[in-house]
């Protein structure tokens, strides 16, 4: 008996080895598809209840019971296709293919009992789709078991269905109605798929086939609304457009949901061929961009024309043509006959926080909180500019944050001109706070009045924690430069606004706003003789109208080095929280352009936690590099050249003195050899030419044998001085 319950345990465990393909593994939507179905139990989605059975088993006892393990075994494998050859094989997938042939990839589709094809992102699938699973219909015969094919699609093949009733606009179109959807004429090939899908699934004993419409897919890294996120998140529009009166309205879902209905799918094999995926939220276009502004821009948006849309480069058509879609749905079917636990059930804008959260999290989208400390001159604007650009970050200067807060007030106390229907709820909003605003701008000018232009620490304070709590900080994060000065205003600018007196006396450490203390801690230091020199060595240009004149510097120095010498200084109130300063003297760095300072900074705070960049800001780095190198082998060609013609003058030049030395030696011994020659042509021509002459006639009337020998004798004969 023990030998036949092993054997049937194997059996059962080989059964439930479910093997699932999907297409296109490295895009978003497929990507977490699979990522989800391989950390998903086989039937897990039937066995609901015992499920939470097991969880309060777990939570009473430590441990689960051993029968119910069994039904934790067992997970789907899931393999598919990539669009890249350089995409890394997730750790999720079992195999993944490229560029594979048709035969290939119907072999590998033959080997899965499950096949999911998912069209909802790209129209470029929809041909393979189409073929797949004809590919599958044609090869039934070969089945050693049933084979489950699962489309999923789009809503956007039911963008031009009406209403149910004409009267009432507000009664949803549901999974029963999918025989009158009507499709977006840009989705014409996705209906023929669904329409050829569900036709091609009669045999259900070999070939089961399921169409998943689902909504607009968001969540996670990315999604239809990343494109909005991305623009509030980057502060790169004042106010997030909104296409057309975006009063549509959109049907969607999160796709884990998405995935979650999936795994139902394959679990349940329902009646229902035809399946909505959209959650219970019933939200416009509006509904949905004024959440994403409010939450991680500016909370403004504009209203502006449908083909606007076109002008951004990230909106495809497809984007284009689903965020324009007017529809009321509801997933009847999947709200009352599976167990979905949903993520995000009841729509984007209640789960914005969550969906948020995610976001940040899987796009690593973290701020880089900074504050920059040291004495004056000793270049901490200089270093947090450097620090802003590399990290994309927003540089928080006194002097520009008390003036932009003013603006402020100034504009909000000022007298509105008439303004179009859009804006008057934002106006009434305004309204409200005019008199707060106006007492506070009195307050301020009264307080530079008679602190001689000197701002209390109590606005200074209240208006940089403002700052720092403003979404383009709270999103990318900030450099704070030379503020706090003490420990005092550190901690009444860092600490919670809603900490009780009680709880201070209680304790030095005081509880601190996690939301907008600083991360780094950066502390620039010199000694006063090389701020000094430094501030001496200035332009003078450069000095008139700032703090670097001499009596304002040294008096400012002086205040520095005093506050900093107190038994509480800034630096101590962040030492107690654990917030120890990266410290740099730059004296002793010869290092005028601060390079090797930013250098180190950077190397201790770490990567960006940013977007990367964009399309136009590669092209412009791209542009810079190829002018930055077109200037750098212009001036080394014409450096070349230069050198290239010094050598020349220098060689020809050495040619024409070497030209000049030779003929001079030349005629100096031509010279000589003249002068050398004479005494010895006067003594031939007296004592040898003449006998030699004679000799040589002798020699030439005799002609003998040997004529030298003839001469040689001739000359000894008659040699004069024998003679």
């Amino acid at each position: 008996m023990l030998e036949d319950e092993d054997v049937t345990t194997t059996i059962e465990k080989a059964i439930r080895v479910q093997r699932v393909f999907i297409n296109l593994l490295d895009t978003f939507s497929s990507r977490n598809i699979g990522k989800y179905l391989s950390n998903c139990v086989i039937g897990a989605s039937l066995e609901d209840i015992i499920e939470e059975e097991e969880e309060e088993n777990e939570s009473k006892s430590g441990q689960l019971e051993p029968g119910l393990v069994k039904q934790k075994e067992g997970a789907f494998q899931v393999v598919g296709t990539v669009s890249q050859l350089e995409t890394m094989q997730p750790e999720y997938a079992t195999e993944t293919y490229y560029g594979i042939s048709r035969e290939d990839l119907l072999l590998r589709l033959m080997e899965c009992d499950i096949i999911i094809y998912n069209i909802s992102e790209t129209t470029r699938q929809v041909d393979e789709a189409v073929w797949a699973v004809s590919a599958l219909n044609e090869e039934i015969s070969h089945f050693e078991k049933r084979k489950m094919f699962i489309l999923v699609s789009t809503v956007m093949t039911w963008a031009r269905s009406k209403p149910l009733d004409m009267e009432d606009s507000e009664i949803p179109l549901t999974e029963e109605d999918y025989r009158r959807r009507k499709n977006h004429p840009n989705f014409q090939d996705h209906i023929n798929a669904e329409k050829l899908v569900l036709k091609l699934g009669k045999n259900v004993k070999k070939l089961i086939t399921y169409v998943v419409a689902s909504g607009l897919q968001y969540g996670l890294e990315g999604g239809i609304f990343h494109t909005f996120f991305k623009m509030a998140w980057m502060g790169e529009v004042p106010a997030l457009p909104v296409y057309g009166d975006g009063l549509n309205y959109i049907p969607a879902i999160h796709i884990m949901d998405l995935a979650a209905v999936i795994q139902n799918v394959i679990d349940h094999m329902p009646k229902a061929h035809y399946l909505l995926a959209v959650d219970e939220s019933v939200l416009t276009l509006e509904d949905i961009i004024k959440c994403i502004s409010k939450n991680t821009g500016t909370g403004k948006i504009q209203k502006v024309p449908k083909e606007n849309a076109f002008l951004i480069k990230d909106l495809r058509q497809e984007s284009v043509d689903q965020l324009l879609i007017n529809l009321r749905m509801e997933a009847a079917y999947v709200k009352e006959n599976f167990n979905v636990r949903w993520i995000s059930h009841t729509g984007f804008v209640e789960n914005i926080n969550t969906i948020l959260k995610e976001y940040k999290q899987t796009r690593r989208l973290l701020p880089i909180k900074i504050c920059m400390l040291g004495p004056p001159a000793v270049g901490k604007s200089s270093v947090a500019e450097a620090l802003c650009r590399h990290y994309k970050l927003h540089h928080i200067k006194l002097k520009e944050v008390i003036s932009e807060t003013i603006a402020k007030l100034e504009a909000i106390v000022a007298p509105k001109v008439s303004s179009t229907p859009d804006d008057e709820s934002e106006e009434e909003e305004e309204e409200e706070n005019v008199e707060e605003a106006q007492e506070l701008l009195d307050a301020i000018k009264e307080s530079l009045e008679q602190n001689a232009g000197h701002l209390e620490d109590q606005y200074i304070i209240r208006f940089v924690r403002e700052k720092l709590k403003s979404m383009p900080c709270k999103n990318q994060g900030y450099v704070l430069d030379g503020y706090p000065k003490t420990y005092d205003q550190a901690r009444e600018l860092f600490n919670q606004e809603d900490e009780e007196e009680e709880e201070e006396s209680r304790s030095r450490m005081m509880l601190y706003d996690k939301a907008i203390i600083p991360e780094f801690v950066c502390l620039l230091d010199a000694s006063d003789e090389f701020l000094k020199d430094r501030v001496i060595n200035l332009p003078e240009s450069l000095v008139v109208g700032t703090h670097y004149t001499q009596d304002r510097f040294l008096r400012a120095l002086g205040t520095y080095r005093d506050i900093n010498t107190e038994d509480e200084t800034v630096l101590n109130y962040f030492d107690e929280l654990e917030l120890h300063p990266i410290h740099i003297d730059i004296g002793k760095l010869e290092d005028p352009q601060n390079k090797l300072v930013i250098k180190q900074l950077i190397k201790e705070i770490g990567e960006p936690r940013n977007y990367g960049l964009t399309e136009e800001e590669k092209e412009e780095e791209e542009r810079r590099a190829a002018e930055a190198q077109r200037a750098k082998e212009a001036a080394e060609a014409a450096e070349k050249m230069r050198k290239e013609a010094l050598e020349m003058e220098e060689k020809q030049a050495r040619r024409e003195e070497w030209s000049k030395r030779l003929e001079e030696v030349k005629r100096e011994e031509r010279e000589l050899l003249e002068a050398q020659s004479l005494p010895l042509r006067n003594y031939l021509m007296t004592y040898v030419m003449p006998t030699l002459i004679q000799g040589l006639n002798e020699c030439c009337r005799a002609r003998p044998e040997d004529p030298v020998d003839f001469l040689a004798e001739y000359l000894f004969k008659n040699n004069p001085e024998t003679k």
